[in-house]
């Protein structure tokens, strides 16, 4: 196999296992929800969002970083360099993830005073079962960080198979171990609510155990033919620790911080959700956790799932962008990101309307008609979210293809002002679905420093994309209308009452939007302009642009 097969089939491996590593880290919180509530969510919650953005500093985008030097002096037939690099590197994520468990650990209860301000309020809960959960997930930064160092050292052999089985071996081992521990302790031991959460977390230490266990596998399966290749260097660069280092640090930090911006955004949430509420006297504790569970759990994983299908149809695109770009070729470049742009907005579009329009109904099948008032109205506010997620994830890749890291850093900095200086007043005027605006706010602001910078440094020309945003959003516009129908009638003769009427409306309104749509889009050929590559069907024998 050649060398730009072995890459492309590696990457197209890594690409899978992301998406189905992300996909099950969805659609567990289904069943989880049904068992501890929309309260045990954002139990749930409190200890993850810092417990993700620490590991993430912990880290520092170590795989990513690892995995380009190795792969550079492997190239230049220095193995030994790549060696000296695997070693220290296990040794400094231990001692970073060490400090960071330590940090979270000691933290726990200042961080616990920071999302609840008012912990006698009524129904909610307590802080203890807020630092106890916090504690129970910091156990897992004592082993992920050094793990991404494997991780790396496999990718710059153009290894991806023990990155993409160990990450699926992850999260379904930490999947596995949350439904499994939470429904033992509520049902078999009659434990408490916070008690279940509580190892619910821990999940994610049992997980990394499973997936460290597969690295160490390939790890001495391996270790002979790579140190084969490692005696037989043909030369040694002797790179300073110190200078490897440096750059590491320089080239991973932009792109670690720029992933960083969804679990940022919410963590902002986490710290105003409930002290805005609770302070309009307007909801108790209780109330406002509700509400946060719905928001930073329920919902948003909803909305994840559009994003996640439109970036993954889109990422193929990204690494050719860097060669276009550095060889000067501005007519590909134009159309590639023309092509990116094309495919997220025509995904992304209609999912969110859909989600819109349908709130009420996708709410009640997935997490039960208990909280469906509440969760369809925040899903309602929320689904355009998704659109954003999902073109700034794109907007910031292609921005780095142009090495213009930094003004995808900056970007989010000022969206990130944006959403924590809007937070609090967002909801204390407009309760729950202030979150929503806040988001929108912060994420519009980031997207508009990014569009404005691919304009400007890849010289890229908006008018062909402005043209089909417009047809996409008649053509959905056009869907939505024929949803609403289509749904108010289900709904007359099925109200939402049980969860079977919830899927009989649900059903119909999917069926008549995505059929609709498909023969919309084919019929003025922009399904074919957009897919057509991927999808020769759909490709239609006109001159439509």
């Amino acid at each position: 196999m050649s060398d730009s097969n072995k890459f492309l089939r590696g990457t197209m491996i890594l690409s899978l296992s992301q998406f189905l590593s992300k996909f099950l880290g969805m659609i567990y919180v289904f069943p989880f929800v049904a068992m501890v509530g929309q309260q045990g969510m954002a139990l749930y919650q409190y200890g993850y969002q810092p417990y993700t953005i620490l590991l993430s500093l912990a880290t520092l985008g170590v795989p990513m970083a690892v995995s380009k030097f190795v792969s550079k002096y492997n190239a230049l037939g220095d193995y030994r360099t790549g060696q000296r690099l695997f070693q220290s590197g296990l040794i400094v994520m231990t001692l970073t993830g060490f400090v960071a468990f330590v940090l979270l650990f000691l933290m726990a209860p200042t961080i616990a005073d920071w999302i609840i301000q008012n912990p006698d309020e009524i129904g909610g809960n307590d802080l203890s079962s807020v630092v106890f959960t916090i504690r129970m997930v910091s156990v897992a930064l004592l082993l992920i960080p050094a793990m991404s160092v494997f991780r790396g050292y496999f990718q710059g052999y153009q290894s991806m198979g023990p990155t993409a089985v160990s990450q699926i071996v992850e999260q379904i081992i930490r999947i596995g171990f949350i439904l499994a521990m939470t429904f033992a302790i509520l049902n078999i031991f009659n434990g408490e609510r916070a008690t279940a959460i509580g190892f619910a977390t821990f999940g994610a230490f049992v997980g990394g155990l499973g997936a460290l266990g597969v690295l160490l596998y390939y790890w001495k399966k391996r270790k002979h033919d790579m140190q084969t290749e490692i005696d037989q260097s043909t030369v040694d660069y002797q790179v300073p620790l110190k200078s490897m280092y440096k750059e590491l640090i320089a080239y991973a930090l932009p792109l670690s911080f720029v992933g960083l911006a969804i679990p940022l955004f919410q963590l902002i949430d986490l710290f105003t959700f409930n002290n805005a509420l609770t302070a309009t006297d307007a909801f108790t504790q209780g109330e406002a956790e509700t509400a946060y569970g719905v928001f930073s759990g329920s919902a948003h994983k909803l909305i994840l799932i559009p994003v996640a299908i439109a970036t993954a149809m889109s990422v193929t695109l990204i690494p050719t962008i860097t060669n276009s770009f550095t060889n000067g070729d501005r007519a590909l470049l134009q159309r590639q990101i023309t092509q990116t742009y094309q495919v997220i907005l025509f995904l992304a579009i209609p999912a969110a309307v859909g989600l819109m329009v349908l709130s009420y109904p996708t709410f009640a099948i997935l997490f039960g008609l208990g909280d469906v008032e509440l969760g369809g109205t925040i899903l309602r506010y929320y689904a355009p979210a998704a659109i954003m997620f999902s073109l700034f994830s794109v907007t910031a890749a292609v921005l780095q293809g142009i090495n213009c890291q930094k003004i995808a850093v900056l970007s989010l900095l000022a969206g990130l002002i944006v959403k924590a200086t809007s937070a609090y007043g967002f909801l204390y005027m407009m309760g729950p679905i202030g979150g929503s605006f806040s988001t929108l706010a912060g994420y519009g602001t980031a997207l508009i420093v990014n569009i404005w910078a691919i304009g400007k440094f890849a010289a890229f020309d908006y008018a062909i994309i402005i043209k089909r945003t417009i047809l996409i959003v008649m053509l959905t516009l056009g869907m939505a209308v024929a949803v609403i129908i289509v749904k108010e009638g289900a709904t007359a003769l099925f109200p939402l009452d049980s969860w079977t009427n919830a899927f009989l409306i649900e059903f119909f309104s999917v069926i008549t939007g995505a059929g609709l749509y498909f023969i919309l889009t084919v019929k003025t050929g922009l399904a074919g302009i957009v897919l057509g590559d991927r999808f020769s069907i759909l490709k239609k024998n006109n001159n439509t642009s």
